[in-house]
Order: structure tokens, then sequence, then C-alpha cells
């Protein structure tokens, strides 16, 4: 593995941490066998996000590398190769653990030059995945940005976000608190083929709605939308009928993308599973890593017109992420890492 290009030996900010800090362990139990952690202390945790992001935020704090759920088409996976690790089953089984993140978070909320801007979590690797069970990095983290005020949002398809129900309930009173869970599709086959290590669809949606019960406001992201796989029109409907009686407040379509990395390594899932579908899908991606703007405009307009019938709307653009702590001039903030974004 290569640790070279993070560690303290390098210049410039790419020096997240220090190798011999790195501490590799295995378990043997059902949750985590196969699984191995790399423990490491990291020297930022506030990351910038790219300026050509789409995304409407700029900072994002990410406790993890890797991720356990294995959905064959996480566009993260690119970021294991930076470690010489496989953006296949390494990306699944070979998790990054930054064991210090919420001291250190609380350390650059407290910076005078932090100026409380929104920070986003889940929007590269998820922070509520099973190794979150065992290291609980997320209640310190939730603590030190509800002490200070900062706004934040979570998006999860981890059910395990329940467990700090009463810290996001507390921080929600102090500033604004978005939480979004990812719910693709319903259909249970293809769940268990490109979503094999997360809770099932049902209960991400029971988890909507204990958290919408329990006074959070709860999105539905619904990603992916997967071509010829989960977009049949009684699909969509399935879906998004699920969502709103799941109490959400808000459903956002999104299209299955594929960057290097996740492509390569979802075109063999698909070969393997679905190798009628591999012709269709190359004339379909020919263009770059996004399926056509007409396909994307398509899918956006069936699931806003579902939305509408039973009741619910896309996603809000304001709120959390317009919140600056007021007692904090908004001066220059601490560079950190610039990191992949889920757009």
């Amino acid at each position: 593995m290569r640790w070279d290009n993070l560690t303290e030996g390098t210049t410039g900010p790419a020096a997240l941490f220090g190798a011999d800090a790195v501490v590799t362990r295995t378990f043997d139990t059902p949750e985590f066998r196969g699984i191995t952690f790399h423990e490491v202390r990291a020297r930022s945790i506030v990351n910038r996000v790219p300026g050509a992001s789409r995304m409407p935020f700029e900072w994002t704090v990410n406790p993890y590398r890797g991720c356990s759920h294995a959905c064959v088409y996480c566009f993260a996976r690119k970021t294991h190769s930076y470690l010489d690790l496989d953006t296949g089953l390494g990306f699944d089984s070979q998790i990054v653990v930054k064991t210090n993140a919420p001291e250190l978070l609380r350390r650059e909320l407290g910076s005078p030059r932090w100026g409380g801007a929104h920070i986003a979590m889940g929007t590269n690797v998820d922070c509520y995945q099973r190794a979150e069970g065992r290291y609980r990095l997320m209640p310190g983290i939730i603590e030190a940005l509800r002490d200070h005020a900062n706004p934040f949002s979570i998006l999860t398809k981890g059910t395990l976000i329940l467990r700090d129900l009463p810290l996001l309930q507390e921080a929600a009173e102090l500033t604004e608190v978005g939480i979004s869970v990812s719910v693709g599709f319903t259909d249970t086959r293809l769940w268990r083929t490109v979503e094999p290590g997360t809770p099932s669809p049902a209960a991400r949606l029971g988890a909507v709605r204990t958290l919408t019960d329990a006074g959070i406001e709860c999105g539905v992201l619904m990603a992916p939308v997967i071509p010829f796989l989960g977009d049949h029109p009684e699909q969509l409907r399935a879906t998004v009928r699920a969502v709103a009686e799941s109490g959400a407040t808000s459903v956002t379509p999104l299209v299955l993308h594929l960057r290097p990395g996740a492509r390569e390594w979802f075109t063999a899932w698909l070969g393997e599973h679905h190798p009628h579908l591999v012709e269709r899908y190359e004339q379909m991606y020919a263009g770059g890593s996004y399926a056509p703007t007409w396909y994307q405009r398509r899918i956006t307009r069936q699931v806003h017109e579902l939305a509408a019938e039973f009741g619910i709307g896309p996603a809000r653009r304001d709120g959390a992420r317009r919140l600056v702590t007021p007692e904090r001039p908004a001066e220059e903030a601490p560079a950190g890492a610039t990191q992949l974004t889920l757009l």
C-alpha cells in the first residue's frame, strides 16, 4: 500500500497523516469478517470541495475512506487508487479510519479563521457505514458541530444514524441541520446485487419516518436511478410512493453517473449479471461519466410529477447551507484536502 503521498514526509496539502501512526486491524466477527481497518491520525478533517463541483456547499468532513456498503456504482472508488488500493473489492474491504476526527474537527471549528460555513457529511463515503458501529466517530463530530452552532448536513444509506438522534435534536435547536437518506429504488432484487452491504430500502425509509416523527426534517435523495434496471415508470412510481409514505420532506432524483474507477467496476458487474445491457450502457455513457441530458431531464420530470401526485416536492435549495454563525467573522477558512464529491 502506498501511504507516501499522504504522509508527513511529503510536501504540500497532500500530507494528511503520518505513516508511523497507521495501525491495521481485523476483527473476526460476522459483521466485520473480511474487512481490514487502517486506523490513522489525520492532520486535517475539514476538506474543501473542488471549485468545479456541482455541489452547493464548499466544505465536507469524511471520517472514513472506503466503504463496506459495497455499492457497485460508488463514484468514490477512484479515491482508493491514491493509496495503491484496489478500487473494486479493496474499496469495499480496506477501510481507512480517521480515529482523531472528532477532536480534530473541534480544534478546526475553534480556529479564528473558521467562519462557520455549512459542512456536509456523507458526500464521499458513508459516515454511517458498518465501521461507525465500532469506532463511534460521529457522536463526537456532531457534538463539536453542536457546540459551535455550526450548520451541517448528513447524507447516508445507514440506519445507524438513529443511534445519534438525540444529538441531532440537540444540534437542531442551535443551528440548521439537514438530513437526507439515499434510496434510489425499492426493488429488493436490484438492491441485493448493487448495494449488498447496505440496509434494505425499506429499513432506510423506516429511518426517514423515525427522524421525521422526532422532529428532524429528512429528505430522500433518490439515487441512483439506474438506467434499464431501475427506471421503469412503475419502479419510479413505487419508489416515490414509498418515499411519500415515509414522511420525507422532499425527494430529489439523481441518475447514475459512472466516473473512472466506478465505471470499470460497474461494467464488470453488468457483464456478469446483465450482459445484454453492456452495449446499451456503452452507448448511453459514450459521452463521459454522465447519462445524456435528455435522459436526466426525463427522469427528473417523471419523479417530480410523481412527487406532486403523492404530495411531496423536490429538495429546497435554501436552509442549512446558508447559515453562518454570527459571532465569528467570515474570514479565510483553514485549508483542507480537496476531495471528490457526490456530483
